[in-house]
């Protein structure tokens, strides 16, 4: 059950953090932001390096990215589905044609740390996760597809990251199997809804305090709305981590990229989250000097309260 304490009259929750990198995330600490790049980039790491530059503009904490080993991911029959797209004529080719070199990545991971940004991935077959698992990522994402996949969350633990996880289209009976085969202490919740963008009526943002009380985990939010309003009010309801697809343009091709957030939006995004706890407050009802000359100058009647402001 969460704990919870008092500072300066505000209920604050106290629970475990998670360092990833060179940041911390936990409840009361600075949000940290995710501009997922997913694969946004279209299969073309120069794209990719646009899109970071980006989330480096923003003042995000770190981009990730998805990695699939399309043979292992997907049956022979899946594959071989006729889909005309960039690429060739099927979904193989396609699933293909979106995969990145590790020589892109090689390229990608000089890039960032060129840039001071951290990056990692979300693998869906545990030759993804060795793949990665070369660049030394700061942690790993579970996306909320494999939540279910046993051998892949064990195998994903085993190299000993933090592990970011998503829970979109999951039962709470099938996080608590999660957690309790992943069975580590540095674990990020997520809330998400699995559907690109995501309908305001299934965004269910009170999740995330029923996360918060259930877990003793820093819980986060990834989101896949249109707009930016849902994810500010994730962090105004405790999640204490974001995550956003981000795009060059919404209308380029690819099926990620309408639920994705532009350069000024992603800029607003981060602005508005990081003003959250300066809005808020200490909760304490005062009179601010600023109001002071205000008082004098409006205040109609003054009663024996007001004469000692």
């Amino acid at each position: 059950m969460a704990k919870t304490t008092t500072v300066n009259g505000v209920s604050e929750y106290m629970g475990k953090t998670v360092k990833v990198g060179n940041k911390v995330i936990g409840h009361g600490l600075p949000c940290f932001v995710i501009a997922e790049i997913g694969i946004n980039h279209n299969g073309c790491v120069k794209i990719a390096k646009k899109l970071i530059d980006i989330a480096v503009s923003a003042g995000c904490d770190a981009v990730k990215f998805q990695k699939r080993t399309v043979d292992f991911v997907y049956t022979p029959e899946e594959l071989a589905m006729p889909r005309s797209n960039p690429f060739g004529e099927t979904n193989g080719d396609l699933k293909r044609g979106l995969e990145l070199k590790f020589e892109d990545y090689e390229e990608i991971d000089e890039y960032c740390m060129k840039k001071g940004i951290m990056w990692f991935a979300s693998c869906w077959d545990k030759n993804s996760v060795d793949f990665i698992e070369y660049f030394n990522p700061p942690c790993y994402k579970i996306a909320s597809a494999t939540l279910t996949n046993d051998d892949l969350l064990r195998h994903t633990v085993s190299k000993g990251k933090p592990l970011l996880i998503s829970t979109g289209m999951s039962t709470m009976q099938e996080i608590d199997h999660a957690l309790k085969v992943i069975d580590s202490e540095n674990i990020v919740l997520y809330h998400c809804t699995s559907t690109y963008p995501t309908d305001p009526n299934e965004s269910n943002l009170l999740a995330i305090q029923s996360f918060i009380n259930k877990y003793d985990y820093p819980v986060g939010y990834s989101g896949h709305e249109r707009g930016l309003t849902p994810t500010i009010l994730s962090v105004a309801l405790g999640a204490c981590s974001i995550e956003r697809h981000i795009t060059l343009d919404r209308t380029m091709w690819g099926s990620d990229h309408a639920a994705s957030l532009e350069p000024t939006g992603l800029f607003r995004l981060t602005r508005d989250v990081r003003a959250i706890p300066v809005l808020f407050g200490d909760g304490q009802k005062v009179v601010y000097n600023s109001e002071k000359p205000i008082i004098k100058k409006l205040r109609q009647v003054y009663s024996e309260a007001s004469l000692q402001v």
